[in-house]
């Protein structure tokens, strides 16, 4: 045995985990040059040495899920000081930065997403409060983001990050109101404005930064994570100019426990470049000299659950969709999938669903669950 061999062995003791062993979660290394990648590159490495076909795990989720329970991306700080001083020194969510998501993301294909998601195609977490389903659970999430919102007929509302339309067609539909969804991905905004022909439904190719208009109610779902600490200000100060001064504001998001700057490095590469989670702390900052806070509602766990479903569909449907794609990315996706899932088993990321309203507003509001 090498000394990096014995030195990842020492690092994963506490998570239960044994190389070569013969629980589900235990590591089975299929090449050395695993541990010194992994050892040099921290998470980077990790993420990476599994899309090679270096290691491989019966339940990787599992797996991912025992390290993070442990606090091991803390002991393992590589690659990290490299990621602050970019954030710091640049802002990677700036308007000619930010569209590089979609080109590696969401621009990859529709076909992809159909097969993954639900009907509506609902790219955030569901909510499993009383579903047992994906169809289920990702309706009554857009249920329960129209009943928050106290939405009634021919009222006009934002959805900043619409996505492929899912909520726009969903509140149209149920709801009679009209929605203005607003993206920075090409793809997505096809096939939002497809499934949304014939209702009063319009979809923007446009930058949130660039948004004008007044409306009833604005919402944005699974979006804010790629805004940055940079501008969260602005993102604040744009909704606070749309949003009419009895209307009511919905932010549903990923977050982070501890205030950063910068997300996890083989996320950043691979998955989501320039994203970032916010904190409680950042949030708030950012929403004080605009909103007063109405109602947090954190459903966390919920996600793992959404992203486990995602990747059953993932797998299933590999062979109908690889002719789009390579083995290294059916790795990569399973990887990401699994680490996120096991990201928010272990409490390290939350979920929130978040109400704010102009600090004049003129009504009680109760919110609901």
């Amino acid at each position: 045995m090498n000394r990096y061999q014995s030195t990842i062995e020492t690092l994963i003791s506490p998570a239960g985990i044994h190389l070569n062993g013969t629980d589900d979660f235990d590591i089975h290394v299929y090449d050395d040059r695993f541990y010194r990648h992994v050892l040099r590159y921290g998470s980077l490495g990790l993420g990476e040495s599994y899309m090679n076909g270096w290691w491989d795990c019966k339940a990787l989720d599992a797996f991912l899920y025992r390290l993070l329970s442990v606090n091991l991306e803390k002991r393992i700080k590589r690659h990290l000081q490299w990621q602050s001083l970019k954030a710091k020194t640049f802002n990677l969510q700036s308007i000619t930065r930010v569209v590089e998501v979609a080109k590696r993301h969401y621009n990859i294909g529709n076909e992809l997403f159909e097969n993954m998601l639900d009907k509506y195609m609902i790219y955030s977490c569901a909510y499993w409060s009383k579903a047992s389903t994906l169809e289920q659970a990702q309706e009554d999430k857009l249920d329960l983001i129209c009943r928050k919102l106290k939405l009634s007929p021919g009222m006009e509302i934002l959805d900043i990050g619409c996505g492929w339309g899912g909520f726009a067609q969903f509140a149209a539909e149920r709801y009679q109101v009209k929605v203005t969804g607003v993206t920075i991905s090409s793809e997505q905004a096809i096939l939002a404005k497809e499934r949304c022909k014939g209702l009063p439904v319009r979809i923007l190719l446009e930058d949130y930064r660039l948004l004008k208009g007044s409306y009833d109610r604005v919402v944005s779902i699974g979006m804010f994570e790629h805004v940055g600490y940079k501008n969260y200000d602005v993102f604040m100060k744009v909704v606070n100019k749309c949003l009419r001064k009895d209307g009511l504001f919905l932010l549903h998001c990923i977050g982070n426990n501890e205030s950063g700057i910068h997300t996890d490095p083989w996320i950043d590469r691979y998955i989501f470049p320039n994203g970032m989670m916010p904190s409680p702390t950042q949030i708030s900052k950012a929403a004080e000299p605009y909103f007063a806070l109405q109602d947090w509602h954190n459903f966390g766990l919920d996600y793992d659950l959404t992203l486990m479903e995602w990747l059953k569909r993932f797998r299933a449907s590999w062979n109908k969709i690889k002719h789009h794609y390579d083995d290294r990315f059916y790795k990569m996706w399973e990887y990401y999938l699994c680490i996120s899932a096991a990201s928010f088993r272990a409490h390290k990321n939350n979920l929130w669903q978040i109400i704010y309203t102009h600090p004049d507003y003129p009504e009680r509001y109760s919110g609901v669950r």
